[in-house]
């Protein structure tokens, strides 16, 4: 169903919640995906990648010296509470060109009642509500929706006089933010009169928010997870990050390849925990599927008619004992030889595959790395759950919710210089 596009394409209704803001290159088919891939794939470049990098390591750069300083041991309540504002400033910066600290004033600019950053996250965090209630019954509700509202209007501010600031710069700077480049590419199809529409620009610059931030919180939030719980794995990590970074250096850009043990921790925890729990599609034409017990071998085949909807369920996929050793292990190895990458689809695959695979890995790879190499992460010990055994212990962090993306329930953790 993957590599076959035309035959199974994407059910684009089943995406009517990230077309709240606009029509984007995920909720669309056709043409019309065709157009606006032509204008976002440019901003996911090398030259981005670079930027995601950079930023990142400034990120943490300052965590650890104005947020954690001096602290040999650093309590993390929920380990959201972390990996939530890493990718927060991290998709400010390289996904729309705003610098954010750590602890950034709270009082907002002129013209604003709320800063970028909280606008931000206030948006993304409840994007649903968008979807479920018009504005005017956003208005008149709760303290939350009124927020949320505030927050989406604030936002949509923010970006428009960012527009209006880089369109009438006399002196125009080379950016390398997905929001600069879209905008350029956009800009440059001014020619040909395929420009995207308003709604559209604005539906991919949400998207880009959304995708880029939310995601990646989530799976950096399970790998911190799963290191604590396997202190066996996260000493082999460690053990490679120093064999990269002698004396303490500082990873660049350049050591990306070569932190191999960081992309295949990033793979197997989303090879636990793959964001799109099901990856929809729909057939248009009558076919038949082929299928074989795992058990006995035998084949059967079953009429699919035209009009079916049919899902790819990653997480099954991801743990059938056909395509993986030892499924339920946390096995980072595994992803640094070779693997069935037909059955390891966080990111689906083929034309449709997420275009920002590329942001999310590198931001993924620096984040672990960064952290790891300065600190031993482990479980914090509570005496309401003294006495549970290990597998207790792994059900209960890794207790997960659901909204566009799956996240860990509560996960408290502690952080220990090394």
């Amino acid at each position: 169903m993957i590599g076959s596009r035309a035959r199974f394409p994407k059910p684009t209704e089943a995406y009517e919640l990230l077309k709240a803001f606009g029509t984007n290159i995920i909720a669309t088919e056709g043409d019309e995906w065709k157009h606006q891939r032509k204008i976002v794939a440019p901003a996911f470049s090398e030259r981005n990648n670079r930027l995601v990098w950079d930023e990142t390591v400034h990120i943490l750069e300052d965590v650890f010296q104005n947020e954690w300083g001096d602290k040999e041991v650093v309590d993390v309540k929920h380990i959201m509470d972390l990996t939530v504002p890493i990718t927060l400033l991290v998709i400010g910066v390289a996904g729309f060109g705003r610098r954010i600290s750590w602890n950034e004033d709270k009082i907002a600019p002129p013209g604003h009642s709320m800063t970028f950053k909280d606008a931000l996250y206030e948006v993304s965090h409840r994007l649903w509500m968008k979807v479920v209630f018009p504005d005017w019954m956003l208005g008149l509700g709760t303290p939350t929706m009124r927020k949320f509202l505030r927050a989406n209007r604030e936002l949509e501010r923010y970006l428009a006089e960012m527009v209006e600031a880089r369109r009438s710069a006399e002196v125009k700077e080379e950016r390398y933010d997905l929001f600069s480049s879209l905008l350029d590419a956009n800009e440059e199809e001014l020619d040909s009169g395929a420009k995207l529409s308003n709604s559209a620009l604005i539906g991919n610059v949400f998207l880009f928010l959304v995708a880029g931030y939310e995601t990646t919180a989530h799976t950096l939030a399970y790998a911190f997870i799963l290191l604590a719980l396997h202190q066996e794995e996260q000493e082999a990590f460690y053990q490679n990050i120093k064999s990269v970074l002698p004396a303490d250096r500082k990873p660049t850009y350049e050591d990306f390849n070569s932190l191999s043990y960081s992309l295949a921790v990033m793979n197997e925890t989303l090879r636990w925990f793959p964001p799109v729990v099901f990856i929809p599609k729909v057939n248009v034409e009558d076919t038949t599927f082929t299928l074989t017990s795992p058990t006995t071998g035998e084949k059967r085949t079953v009429p699919v008619p035209a009009g079916t909807y049919c899902s790819i369920c990653t997480p099954a996929l991801h743990h059938n004992p056909r395509y993986w050793d030892a499924p339920e292990a946390f096995r980072p190895a595994r992803f640094l030889g070779s693997y069935n990458r037909d059955a390891f689809l966080p990111f689906s695959a083929g034309a449709r595959g997420c275009i920002g695979r590329g942001f999310a890995e590198t931001e993924g790879v620096a984040v672990l790395t960064m952290i790891v190499v300065r600190y031993r992460v482990e479980v914090k010990e509570e005496a309401r759950f003294a006495g549970e055994t290990f597998e207790q212990r792994r059900a209960r962090l890794l207790k997960s919710q659901h909204s566009l993306t799956v996240y860990p329930e509560r996960a408290p953790l502690v952080f220990k210089r090394r």
